[in-house]
């Protein structure tokens, strides 16, 4: 089982900047890939930024420049540093995590999890 715990979430104002975290914890897994998605109301889930284990990162186009994604793997944590926010960046974040077992540097994913999310809102 993996349980992700996110935070950093809130209210700020346009061109403010909020970091969320992301701390997985697990007994029987390894995690690989992380990555921080988005919901905002009435619209459907959307991919924020990826990180793989071993750092490679990507970025949905609209975030690019703005939003870093980071990971610090001894804790298997992830975050997100949000920058310039917009109120378009209202949203519900959440995080996932690859888990999974190693054979060898062979990753055999098991499940993808799911944080509970955390609530973003920008004002203008």
């Amino acid at each position: 089982q993996v349980q992700l715990v996110e935070s950093g979430g809130g209210l700020v104002q346009a061109g403010g900047s909020l970091r969320l975290s992301c701390a997985a914890s697990t007994t029987i897994f390894s995690i690989n890939a992380m990555a921080w998605y988005r919901q905002a109301p009435g619209k459907q889930r959307e991919l924020v930024a990826t990180i793989t284990s071993g750092g490679s990162t990507n970025y949905a186009d609209s975030m690019k420049g703005r939003f870093t994604i980071s990971r610090d793997n001894a804790k298997n944590t992830v975050y997100l540093q949000m920058n310039s926010l917009k109120p378009e960046d209202t949203a519900i974040y959440y995080c996932n995590a690859h888990a999974g077992t190693y054979s060898g540097s062979y990753f055999n994913l098991a499940r993808v999890y799911w944080g509970q999310g955390t609530q973003v809102t920008v004002s203008s």
